[in-house]
């Protein structure tokens, strides 16, 4: 929670009153796809909501916290089939990826939350003797939210939780790529948190650009780099912090390859990593392989009998992004260098988008 806070010195530090949070239920409203008020009276509500005291409130954390968990477990057939219609996910890749390790990671938080939350003793020079100083723990203020496509729910949640536990005020962007994900957040979100407190605005680029145009007190950004600097640009204009987590070059390294078993656990391994999460389509898929050439043929023989045997079934992969992505990858195939360079595999299927 440490990028979600900031810390400030008892003497100098505003404590408002906490506000007792509204009841959360399941008939509040859902959200339009944008608000009807506008972005920038969307956000002053937001101001004034954190500015009342009510999210820095521990019970108030813990009851956002525990909301997200509702949803998961009781919204989980709903989200199954989103992830399905946005990306060919199966439903065991939804849970391990999506479901299941938000769901602990919220566990953990609220296992921890109070001791996270507490004051700490901080060291004093020994000029100030016999004062003492504490370290206190402070929520930000008004956080905005961009999540991506390829995890369009965990990599939502997974900030919106640790925004929540640091007792911020959010606004969520979910990507537009993956509607039928952002439609269920939008719907669900504001019937099991505070709806005053956490809004899920939907849309296009343009969105995300106008809502860049406003000040916030953090900004968390998952995607590709060329969008991450426009993030940092329109932020430095308010010298607004920001958390990029960007893609890039994801290598795996085979030092050796000896037993045969030895060989078969860093073949699966490697498919695990390449291929489990979204077909590939993830910054932690790797990229390429550097191995000895002498082990090369029987890293390369062990893949495509592991490929053959794993992934049988189209169903049991998510399928590309879209047809852009997909007419990308098709280019990349029938580059001279690259289709010379084929070894396994190679076909291409529209079928399957």
């Amino acid at each position: 929670l440490a990028y979600l806070t900031h810390v400030g010195s008892p003497a100098c530090s505003t404590q408002a009153k906490p506000v007792p949070a509204p009841s959360i239920h399941p008939s509040m409203g859902t959200m339009e796809e944008k608000p009807a008020l506008g972005l920038g009276s969307l956000v002053s509500s937001l101001r004034v909501v954190y500015k009342s005291g009510r999210t820095k409130d521990l019970s108030w954390r813990r009851s956002q916290l525990n909301g997200l968990i509702r949803l998961l477990t009781e919204k989980e057939e709903e989200i199954f089939d989103a992830l399905h219609d946005d990306l060919g996910k199966h439903r065991t890749e939804s849970f391990r990826d999506e479901v299941g390790v938000v769901v602990k990671s919220i566990k953990h938080t609220l296992q921890n939350l109070e001791k996270w939350a507490a004051p700490e003793k901080a060291p004093t020079p020994l000029v100030s003797f016999p004062a003492t100083a504490l370290v206190l723990p402070e929520p930000l203020g008004v956080v905005l939210i961009f999540s991506c496509w390829n995890l369009p729910l965990g990599l939502a949640l997974e900030p919106l939780s640790g925004a929540l536990a640091a007792g911020n005020a959010v606004v969520l962007k979910p990507s537009e790529l993956a509607p039928a994900t952002a439609a269920f957040l939008a719907a669900n979100i504001p019937r099991y948190l505070d709806a005053e407190a956490v809004k899920v605005v939907l849309g296009a680029a343009e969105i995300g650009q106008e809502l860049m145009e406003h000040r916030w007190d953090k900004v968390l950004f998952t995607g590709g780099a060329r969008v991450g600097r426009i993030i940092m640009t329109k932020a430095a204009k308010y010298l607004t912090p920001v958390a990029l987590e960007l893609g890039s070059k994801c290598p795996c390294i085979v030092d050796w390859l000896d037993s045969k078993r030895d060989s078969q656990v860093a073949v699966n391994r490697i498919i695990g990593a390449k291929w489990s999460t979204c077909a590939g389509q993830a910054c932690i898929a790797i990229d390429y392989i550097l191995v000895e050439e002498q082990f090369a043929p029987i890293l390369i023989e062990l893949l495509k009998s592991t490929l053959e045997r794993l992934f049988t079934k189209p169903e049991d992969m998510a399928r590309i992004l879209n047809e852009r992505q997909f007419n990308r990858l098709c280019g990349l195939l029938e580059d001279h260098k690259v289709s010379r360079s084929i070894v396994h595999g190679g076909d291409v299927d529209p079928k399957t988008l």
